[in-house]
């Protein structure tokens, strides 16, 4: 028989999906099961990142219903991140590999097939990258790949156009274990494992049911997560942008001394207030940025749990 596979899906509020994906994740388990790709204790785990509407009860009755799938309830909400590390670490012993994927079903769950494929070839992690954006809006799009391209300026090393959609194998999974950070932005730390690594292309389609969890907003807050956790380079920046205002500064005293000295000295109330305004911007914002970095040093001098388990459905375990 073929290796066995978990799959690991992260869930916040998505009841009215959950049965569609349950659907087709069932065929297609029972598909790579028939063709010996993978082994028949082979699952599908929903992780319930403390929902507030009927996905557990959902994932429950689907656990009675098929052995095929497990379900994870996590004992309140703690995020996207930490709901997907919570799958992972769960069922990396039972598992040969492990993919993951969002429960609304826009990640073509054909390239499952390719992963696997990979896989068999040696590879320990295989990503799912989205092959084009033709579908996004135009906002859509450029705030999607300013994202990407952003994250890798500051120095987080990610994928470009990869979210969550991912095989890792047990050894990849004993690798991601002995990350101990409480600030999580797998998409960073996934790269520094090492090992053997390719790439699977696949089209994004719409999402079947619900609303998206990352609106501009959470996608901005996830992106000054990933650079402060994984980079210095705003710290230096705000020295580079200090050490030039420092050097303007002392042009602009040379000049003032020249004007007063040739008696042209004028009373420049609106040079006065631009210059008292923007330093005061920036004296704000350097104190943002470190205030940003300070605030992840007190989370992780803490060493608290990233998420806490209630409740673990599983008939292998």
């Amino acid at each position: 028989m073929g290796n066995i596979l978990y799959l690991v899906i992260p869930c916040y509020n998505e009841e009215e999906v959950l049965s569609e994906t349950a659907l087709r994740l069932e065929n297609k388990i029972n598909d790579l099961i028939g063709e010996k790709k993978i082994d028949e204790k082979s699952r599908v785990i929903f992780v319930n990142d403390g929902s507030g509407d009927r996905t557990w009860d959902v994932i429950q009755a689907l656990h009675q219903k098929n052995k095929l799938f497990g379900g994870i309830n996590l004992s309140l909400n703690r995020g996207h991140q930490n709901a997907l590390l919570a799958g992972l670490m769960t069922v990396k012993e039972y598992a040969d590999m492990v993919i993951s994927m969002d429960a609304d079903l826009q990640d073509d769950i054909n390239a499952i097939d390719e992963m696997i494929d990979k896989y068999v070839q040696g590879m320990d992690i295989v990503y799912g990258v989205r092959s084009s954006r033709q579908k996004d809006t135009f906002f859509k799009k450029a705030t999607a790949e300013g994202f990407y391209k952003t994250m890798n300026m500051m120095g987080a090393n990610t994928v470009f156009n990869h979210a969550d959609y991912r095989l890792m194998s047990k050894r990849a999974l004993l690798g991601l274990s002995q990350f101990g950070e409480v600030n999580l932005f797998l998409r960073g730390i996934v790269p520094m494992i090492g090992y053997p690594t390719d790439v699977v292309y696949y089209e994004r389609g719409e999402r079947f049911a619900g609303e998206s969890k990352y609106p501009l907003g959470k996608m901005l807050s996830f992106a000054v997560e990933g650079i402060t956790s994984f980079s210095t380079k705003p710290l230096r920046m705000i020295t580079l942008l200090g050490f030039f205002i420092f050097i303007v500064s002392i042009g602009m005293l040379l000049y003032s001394l020249v004007r007063h000295f040739t008696g042209e000295t004028i009373v420049g109330w609106t040079t006065l207030m631009v210059s008292v305004w923007a330093i005061g911007g920036l004296i704000l914002l350097a104190l943002g940025v470190v205030g940003e970095y300070i605030g992840k040093i007190y989370l992780e001098s803490k060493g608290r749990p990233r998420y806490i388990i209630e409740q673990f459905l599983n008939d292998d375990n």
